[in-house]
């Protein structure tokens, strides 16, 4: 049975600033060169769960001008469900604004816009999106209220949930923590929430315990270049990260955390085989240029594990 992926989460459009290095302050620097394309961890999660073949909705806001126009033709190129994208009439789409240096790292501005004004509301509206899905997805790039709403609603309809922290700060409700199946942070959002740094396995393993006394039963921590740590009510361990050049690292954690929620299984018994087809979709992600451009289709990740 095909699996049913809702993301509610961030339409972005992302202008990828591509510069030698990060100015130092006071520092003027040429670029060499700027681009637009869709984005948002949002809009990068659900078209990585779509490209996996997962019948994938969306629930976001956008605005009436041409950011919002391109971001509305991603998703529905990429065959995302588009009934409950709200366009917005007085505020504009959202926007990230991407430092993208010569060794494939990055550093992100975003400016929230119509992401940021959805409401409950909004939520009850698109309720049927929620809790006909096996999975909903939300990320930190929406309101809070909105998102604690959305899981709510789809705990008390069997769905299983997954968060991604980012971007990350202290204070989570203890609510939207509670009804949270599977909480996926990288190392710093993990020490932003928790307060322990990850450094090796120990402080994962602690991190994990901190993850549960907040309310959160199963928790991954990606760990960039390194792979991912998960320690689940079944057990934990770490799954390594193909070796690849990577050209920019943008929606790497959002092409992880898609393609792992078309894959996981809802009782997480092939935690690690999800793991490491969702780093192989990453590792492919990484080699190209942008975020939503760049993350590969179910056939590209399965022809790189023939290669």
């Amino acid at each position: 049975m095909t699996r049913k992926v809702t993301v509610l989460g961030s339409l972005n459009a992302d202008a990828i600033l591509h510069i030698p290095r990060l100015p130092k302050q006071g520092e003027t620097m040429a670029m060499h060169d700027a681009t637009t394309a869709p984005g948002g961890k949002g809009a990068n999660q659900a078209v990585a769960a779509a490209r996996m073949g997962a019948l994938t909705q969306f629930v976001g806001a956008i605005g009436e001008d041409q950011n919002g126009i391109m971001m509305f033709e991603a998703m529905a190129d990429n065959k995302v469900n588009t009934t409950h994208i709200k366009k917005m009439t007085e505020t504009g789409t959202g926007a990230a604004y991407i430092m993208l240096e010569d060794d494939g790292s990055n550093t992100i501005l975003i400016h929230g816009g119509a992401n940021q004004a959805l409401t409950v509301a909004d939520i009850e509206t698109a309720s049927e999106a929620i809790t006909s899905a096996d999975v909903l997805v939300a990320q930190f790039e929406t309101p809070l209220d909105v998102t604690a709403k959305a899981f709510e609603l789809a705990k008390q309809n069997g769905v299983f949930t997954i968060l991604n922290p980012a971007p990350a700060h202290k204070g989570i409700p203890a609510e939207l923590l509670g009804l949270t199946d599977l909480i996926i942070p990288n190392e710093t959002e993990a020490e932003i929430i928790t307060g322990i740094e990850v450094t090796d396995d120990a402080s994962m393993e602690a991190n994990a315990r901190k993850f549960r006394e907040l309310g959160v039963p199963n928790l991954i921590i990606t760990v960039g270049a390194r792979g991912a740590y998960y320690s689940t009510v079944n057990g934990a361990g770490f799954v390594d990260a193909f070796k690849v050049n990577a050209v920019d690292t943008t929606a790497a954690g959002d092409t992880f955390i898609g393609t792992l929620s078309s894959q996981l299984e809802l009782d997480l018994s092939n935690i690690v085989e999800a793991i490491r087809f969702s780093n192989r979709a990453s590792s492919i992600t990484v080699q190209g240029a942008g975020a939503l451009p760049s993350i590969p289709n179910y056939d590209q990740v399965k022809a790189a594990f023939e290669n």
